[in-house]
């Protein structure tokens, strides 16, 4: 894995005879900046189990929610949720988010990574707001283009934050607590939505919809109080005394001159860049644009997100009922968790390529906002976020967009019978057992 092999190149280079422990500063402002990732987990868990709400889909999508209730054994129940105006609802998150998530990578830069996390904050506190008062569907998809811009902000800076403040030798365990954050968020969600399904008179999907303000607040207020990275404190204005104690707090020791020294080195070095998504695409650059590309494209295309979204409705389509199926998405995200602290205490000692070859949960999912962030120099590491924040949204909205179109599972007969080489051998067959089923096409979505 070239990916792979790049990654460890460039994490045995880094931090060789630096000092420093992990100190509670660091933690306690790691906590903080890393919770912002219950913003993106709490809002991937909670829009499927909202849309599987019948009280829910009665209110605002009641097309849906008839045909749900109509119990036709000839449509599939994959095409009950079928509905482009439900999956906007899901997707249209994604779209504000690859948007905002350019507009951050220059605030980031400029104005340094807590102002990014705290409009982030602020803008998602306000999209809570709106979905929990929601009474009509332009209200529903505001709140989703709200919390759309907010993640966009908080998904771009704070990976950064919370690689530039770690000690080199604890970075993957540190970055590594934004997934955990995200996938403790999913798990919130899901345990959430269990209970207000309990709500006989219909509306537990407003507290869904409006909890997602306590995490952002907690955010938002928790910001205030942090620092700034000894990185953007040097970028910014050249304060290399101001940096100097911040480190000193950071690691535990006096002794951080060779750190100090790397940093104004590589803060010299980004102030000749002015224009950062210009100089991502330069030759020199190239592993780096290729990392930031391919790896949140793989960590998309393993299909993760459509559990995200969708378990719920998936555990509905074979069956389960309302409260069963989300109960269902709780043991799910509870061995994905697991997978994300196994992760957390093993990377920094096996290194990034073993844990990309043998899992999701414990390699793709954490791995997918670190990486890029520690092989992009600073100055093209706001691009290389934003890069990586927009791959994640993209294939989000795609996957968000297209999967309940896909053909059920149970009418796979049909791929082979319209195969311009396979309907040669089967389609006589097909055609027979669709003859004597009377059925002579697929069921109408």
């Amino acid at each position: 894995m070239a990916i792979g092999a790049f990654v460890e190149s460039a994490q045995a280079d880094g931090g060789e005879g630096y000092s420093g422990r992990v100190t509670p500063f660091v933690v306690l402002s790691c906590v903080v900046a890393g919770s912002g990732g219950l913003l993106f987990g709490y809002d991937l868990g909670i829009s499927g189990g909202v849309t599987s709400m019948d009280s829910f889909r009665k209110r605002f999508f009641p097309e849906v929610y008839r045909q749900s209730q109509a119990q036709d054994t000839r449509v599939s129940h994959y095409c009950e949720f079928n509905s482009e105006l439900l999956t906007m609802f899901t997707s249209s998150l994604y779209v504000a988010g690859l948007v905002a998530t350019f507009v951050a990578a220059s605030i980031t830069r400029r104005y340094g990574r807590r102002v990014s996390m705290l409009i982030g904050g602020t803008i998602f506190v306000a999209g809570s707001v709106f979905g929990g008062a929601a009474v009509n569907v332009p209200m529903l998809i505001l709140n989703r283009i709200l919390l759309g811009i907010g993640l966009g902000f908080t998904n771009q800076s704070i990976p950064l934050y919370l690689s530039e403040m770690a000690p080199p030798r604890y970075r993957g365990a540190i970055n590594n607590g934004f997934e955990l954050c995200i996938s403790l968020g999913i798990l919130f969600a899901n345990i959430l939505n269990y209970f207000v399904i309990k709500i006989t008179a219909g509306w537990g999907w407003r507290i869904s919809l409006s909890m997602a303000a306590l995490p952002a607040a907690f955010l938002t207020i928790g910001v205030i109080f942090l620092p700034e990275t000894p990185s953007f404190i040097i970028q910014r204005d050249g304060d290399t005394n101001k940096a100097r104690i911040l480190l000193q707090k950071l690691r535990g020791t006096t002794s951080v001159q060779k750190e100090l020294d790397d940093l104004v080195s590589a803060s010299n070095l980004s102030r000749t860049t002015q224009y950062p998504f210009r100089n991502i695409f330069k030759r020199k650059y190239r592993p780096q644009l290729v990392v930031a590309l391919l790896i949140p494209f793989f960590n998309q295309v393993t299909g993760i997100n459509v559990m995200n979204f969708y378990a719920p409705v998936m555990f509905r389509t074979i069956g389960l009922k309302e409260r069963a199926s989300l109960f269902s998405s709780v043991v799910t995200r509870l061995c994905a968790t697991f997978a994300n602290i196994i992760a957390m205490m093993v990377v920094d000692r096996f290194g990034r390529r073993k844990l990309f070859l043998i899992g999701f949960a414990w390699s793709w999912g954490p791995l997918t906002f670190l990486v890029p962030a520690e092989v992009c120099p600073l100055e093209i590491r706001s691009a290389g976020q934003s890069i990586v924040v927009a791959v994640v949204f993209l294939m989000a909205f795609v996957i968000g967009q297209t999967f309940l179109e896909k053909l059920p599972m149970e009418q796979m007969e049909q791929v082979w019978s319209r195969h311009w080489f396979w309907k040669k051998i089967v389609g006589e067959k097909v055609e027979k057992k669709q003859a004597k089923s009377g059925k002579t096409a697929l069921p109408s979505l």
